[in-house]
């Protein structure tokens, strides 16, 4: 238990608020700013706390965006992506700098263009294709993390260039503190500008950050409040995302870093705001008739606004963002899901499936799957200690 903390945690969907151990979960209404939203349903909880004692993290603003820029797949642009993840920062997308000047220019505004490559002793690695494709890009922040020779020439010729130390050293280890607090930095400076959630600092005097930064934070911790056995991955699934945190031990990549844990994000498989696209990758899932069989369910389900479709909506989120990280999927990273020894659900996920239905889908993926009969211990989050816990060690 939390004595003497208000513990408040903004979601796209949700409010949750934590108070000497009880949780609260209020849906939020969209017609009304977070601040009056929030202060108008738990405003008689909030005013029995002092600003000190009161603890917010956020995920209600989707966070940044990012585009990266790297000489590499196997070192600057896969260690920069990790960082990003691990700092609650979405990827727009990855560029190769070889391909810079075939690549599509993104429409969106990018919040921050992260540039890396090369160790510190090599230089001239970057000319004018990336001058030019900066100027085509719509962007907010810049930041190079790369070798130290090119710093004065990219400063030169990029405006407003912010410069930390690069993520790569001379043994090719990942370095990713300098990296990971100007993104956390830059991310606090994007709430205190937003006017939706600035006015949360009236409420607190302890810095906002976002929620899976504090989940990130958690897991080297999660022992001491579930049995987690190691390796285990735990998937947080949401309204607008769906991520897996996962232990190091099951990563094909050899990546050395002083972070045990990384992050997986997967923007387009949450169950409210992005529901449409999760219903499109299921329905474009080879194995989607015989997992809706399996629930006893047909395709007309997604038409329906229902517990019960919410609850297949969610028994699908797992079974895909399962999918995506095994070897039947090419592209995104791959685990160790046979070694998994434990799979701890964390979210909204736990207010909705029991623990048989839980059991039951992942059951289902590692029979279909990875035709095996046994598969990890269960493990549900149900009064968000995975929060708690991580809001409070900052």
């Amino acid at each position: 238990m939390v004595e003497n903390k208000l513990l408040i945690d903004v979601g796209s969907t949700y409010f949750k608020t934590c108070a000497n151990g009880n949780v609260e979960q209020h849906f939020r209404d969209f017609n009304k700013d977070i601040f009056d939203d929030l202060t108008s349903k738990c405003g008689d909880t909030i005013s029995k706390f002092k600003k000190d004692e009161v603890f917010i993290c956020s995920s209600a603003n989707g966070g940044l965006t990012t585009l990266i820029i790297g000489i590499t797949n196997s070192f600057s642009l896969k260690f920069a992506t990790n960082i990003a993840y691990n700092s609650g920062i979405n990827i727009i997308n990855t560029v190769l700098y070889q391909d810079i000047e075939t690549t599509s220019i993104p429409s969106d505004l990018i919040d921050v263009v992260i540039i890396v490559g090369g160790i510190n002793s090599v230089s001239d690695i970057f000319d004018e294709k990336l001058f030019k494709f900066l100027e085509n890009l719509r962007y907010s922040n810049v930041v190079f993390a790369g070798s130290k020779l090119d710093e004065e020439y990219l400063k030169s010729n990029i405006k407003n260039l912010v410069v930390v130390e690069n993520i790569i050293n001379n043994k090719l280890h990942v370095v990713e503190e300098p990296l990971k607090e100007y993104l956390t930095n830059l991310y606090q400076a994007d709430i205190m500008g937003k006017e939706d959630i600035k006015h949360l600092y009236d409420l607190t005097s302890n810095q906002i950050y976002s929620t899976p930064y504090i989940v990130n934070k958690t897991l080297p911790l999660i022992d001491t409040k579930f049995a987690a056995v190691n390796p285990f991955i735990l998937i947080d699934i949401g309204g607008a995302t769906t991520d897996i945190h996962y232990s190091k031990d099951l990563s094909m990549d050899n990546m050395v870093t002083e972070n045990e844990y990384d992050r997986l994000v997967f923007k387009k498989l949450g169950v409210y705001k992005s529901k449409e696209s999760l219903i499109f990758a299921a329905k474009n899932n080879e194995f989607v008739y015989e997992l809706l069989a399996h629930l006893k369910v047909t395709e007309n389900i997604f038409n329906e606004d229902s517990p019960k479709a919410l609850r297949v909506l969610m028994q699908l989120a797992i079974f895909l963002v399962l999918y995506k990280v095994s070897d039947a999927h090419p592209l995104y990273i791959k685990l160790k899901l046979n070694l998994l020894k434990s799979i701890v659900l964390t979210g909204g996920i736990t207010k909705v499936l029991n623990f048989e239905e839980a059991v039951d889908i992942i059951s289902f993926f590692y029979k279909k799957i990875l035709n095996s009969d046994i598969h990890p211990s269960i493990i549900m989050d149900y009064d968000y200690d995975i929060w708690t816990l991580g809001i409070t060690q900052q």
